[in-house]
């Protein structure tokens, strides 16, 4: 059985051009990103596949507001993040963009509620922490620590503390990278379901091509350039994934 695509939305969230990244070090330059054009839109799931040291995850954090492009730029809906200064984009990641990465960040000391409830504290109009853990599938692990849940579960955590603050947009590096397979499909059933039931343009960064097939389109990155991007014209579901 397979999921039919998704009906990608009308509305640009990033037009990205010209953006090219060259990391200094000492008397070598390298050349992370070289010229990259790319949109996102509204309300689909994007695969950005490649090998490691391709510039997924330089791409990734140059869309997030946490690195800048030597060159180019990245407009968010209108608005240039290359012109913006260090405390728009702040607000800019803490208004807009949720981030979910390879290892969780969760504090071990805290709940899995009190863990998400972090966010909710620090912007407009959360989700109640309880609402988002239930969208991952662990309202009934509220109360426990992390030492207390799997991997696949504290994963599952970090992506409800992501979108608790009702992000418009969802970067995932590796999320199911120190995950096995059986675990690594529960992630990204909940990611498949953020992304299907709250609309959010949501990336997912991987070197596992087998994840390629849930999403609406697959963008593939080579050597800091983007090789080509193929839709998929049915989305697979994570429960029929193989790797």
């Amino acid at each position: 059985m397979t999921a039919s695509i998704a009906v990608q939305g009308e509305g640009v969230v990033f037009e990205a051009r010209g953006i090219t990244k060259v990391y200094e070090m000492g008397e070598v330059r390298v050349h992370a990103l070289r010229g990259v054009d790319l949109d996102l839109f509204e309300g689909e799931l994007v695969v950005l596949l490649g090998p490691s040291g391709s510039g997924k995850s330089t791409l990734l954090n140059i869309l997030g507001g946490l690195d800048t492009p030597t060159d180019g730029h990245v407009v968010y809906r209108g608005r240039d993040l290359h012109a913006a200064g260090e405390a728009e984009l702040t607000a800019y990641r803490r208004r807009h963009v949720g981030f979910v990465f390879q290892f969780y960040n969760l504090i071990p000391s805290l709940t899995a509620r009190e863990n998400v409830a972090l966010v909710t504290e620090i912007v407009h109009d959360p989700m109640r922490p309880e609402e988002a853990l239930e969208i991952v599938n662990l309202g009934a692990r509220l109360d426990h620590f992390p030492a207390q849940l799997s991997g696949g579960e504290q994963q599952r955590v970090a992506i409800a503390r992501a979108i608790a603050k009702r992000p418009e947009v969802l970067l995932c590096d590796e999320p199911t990278g120190a995950l096995d397979i059986s675990t690594g499909v529960v992630v990204l059933e909940a990611l498949e379901r953020v992304n299907r039931e709250l609309g959010t343009c949501t990336a997912v960064i991987t070197h596992n091509a087998a994840i390629a097939s849930m999403s609406d389109r697959v963008i593939r990155l080579s050597d800091g350039r983007i090789a080509g991007i193929e839709s998929n014209p049915e989305k697979r579901l994570p429960r029929e994934l193989q790797w």
